[in-house]
């Protein structure tokens, strides 16, 4: 009897999972694997809120595979010495496993293809799992990926998406593997208060409400904070307990102006995968440099700790700080305004904000983060390098209410509309009754200008 391992890496699901399919249609059973690689964990990246949301999701494959007949084998270690081990505790002839972007997955691919070789055993590294097309899928004449979105996003709308994979009705596992325990968020400490809840089942429901009652008004409304008219479906991507093709394929048959818009968000994500791929040195150094000088000392310090603690003084950046801390997620927009922040009005080296963010995102993806960090503090792909956003404007534009300030900050609940953005124009008695608020820790009008200096384009 043939045996196959399936590694489950960032795809943790049962339904359209090809290394799934492949292996169970080329061998009479499979040892479902995943392995709590330690260099993970050594560079940083095993942050609690992910470590939770990775818990539930094993949970969960776990317990789909026992309706099968199957179950999950967990072990924790080194990889690649873990993968041998399991396959030659099993007499398996095959590995299979999805395909992954960043230069720590093409180094770990490298290195266990090499390591199962030397013992007979043959490694399959499936396309298309964890995002919709392969990186290498479509490039340019003139390079090996895109550097621009909008003419990647024209020539990835007009490939074809393989079709979805069902989901297997029978798992068979054979003897003789042991597992270690499955892990459960009860262990952990440290995490967001509201973090969600994880696993293939919770993200089909979530998909299924979001077809039905959100996507159809999307294209108007997924930019307003108080709204949260996004499918935060993100974490669901990162990890793999949603299928990138099935997603798109749902949502193209659902069809209409919300569904083309948030088709072309998934577009973004496939759009940074393939720059990592292709530049996996953009994790930590700029993709296009600016040759900042970026502020460092006493002063910066403190204005980082007051950007990461949301205590800024600028109401719509300290309430999505807020809500990053106490959620683990933050609204697109919200990411958008407070990078830029960050790295333009107080001109702070954008891996600072990367980091902190790494280490509160549930859906904290290496390629998605940093590159969106870059493209916000101009030393990545965004056309338009040297774009400020306003946060004041931002506010009045994407929460003219103020419902989300209000929502997430508040020592600013009393105020009046026209205020609650500028709380630093109350003067005498009535800013005394919201003392427990900062001042502004930067005049933007000043950080504007030393942005511009340091640019070179005052």
């Amino acid at each position: 009897m043939t045996t196959s391992v399936v590694l489950f890496t960032r795809d943790l699901r049962l339904h359209d999972h090809p290394p799934l399919r492949a292996a169970l249609d080329g061998s009479a059973s499979v040892v479902p694997l995943f392995v709590r690689d330690r260099a993970v964990d050594a560079a940083g990246f095993a942050a609690p809120n992910r470590l939770a949301f990775l818990a539930d999701c094993l949970r969960d494959l776990d317990a789909g595979l026992r309706d099968r007949g199957g179950r999950l084998i967990v072990r924790s270690g080194d990889l690649v010495e873990e993968v041998c081990a399991v396959a030659g505790e099993a007499g398996a002839d095959e590995v299979h496993m999805a395909a992954d972007v960043s230069g720590h997955a093409h180094r770990r691919e490298e290195l266990l293809r090499d390591a199962l070789e030397a013992r007979g055993c043959r490694l399959h590294v499936h396309d298309a799992v964890t995002t919709v097309l392969a990186p290498g899928a479509v490039t340019p004449a003139s390079s090996d990926h895109f550097a621009v979105f909008t003419p990647y996003f024209r020539r990835w709308s007009e490939c074809s998406v393989r079709d979805a994979l069902a989901a297997p009705r029978k798992v068979r596992v054979p003897d003789g593997v042991d597992s270690e325990p499955l892990p459960s968020r009860s262990d952990l400490t440290g995490l967001s208060p509201g973090l969600a809840g994880g696993g293939e089942e919770e993200a089909r429901k979530r998909l299924t409400a979001w077809l039905r009652d959100g996507i159809t008004g999307y294209a108007d409304q997924h930019d307003d904070l108080a709204g949260d008219d996004t499918s935060r479906l993100s974490p669901h991507l990162h990890f793999g307990a949603l299928s990138p093709v099935e997603l798109v394929h749902r949502a193209r048959g659902k069809g209409g102006a919300g569904a083309e818009a948030f088709v072309r968000q998934v577009a973004w994500r496939d759009f940074h995968a393939q720059v990592l791929s292709a530049r996996p040195r953009s994790s930590a150094h700029d993709y296009r440099t600016r040759h900042d000088h970026w502020r460092t000392g006493a002063r910066a310090d403190e204005e980082i700790a007051a950007w990461k603690d949301g205590r800024t003084g600028y109401p719509v950046v300290d309430a999505a700080m807020r809500q990053l801390r106490h959620e683990g997620w933050m609204h697109n927009r919200a990411r958008l305004l407070t990078a830029s922040f960050l790295t333009k009005t107080l001109y702070i080296d954008w891996r600072v904000g990367a980091r902190h963010f790494l280490d509160l995102l549930v859906d904290g993806d290496v390629a998605n983060n940093q590159l969106n960090w870059q493209w916000t503090a101009g030393t990545g792909t965004d056309t338009r390098p040297h774009r400020v956003l306003n946060p004041t404007a931002q506010a009045r534009r994407f929460d003219p209410d103020g419902t989300y300030v209000r929502r997430w900050v508040p020592e600013l609940e009393g105020l009046e509309r026209r205020l609650v953005h500028e709380p630093w124009r109350l003067t005498g008695p009535e800013r005394a009754k919201y003392d427990a608020y900062p001042d502004p820790i930067v005049d933007l009008a000043e950080g504007l200008d030393r942005f511009k200096r340091a640019r070179g384009r005052d």
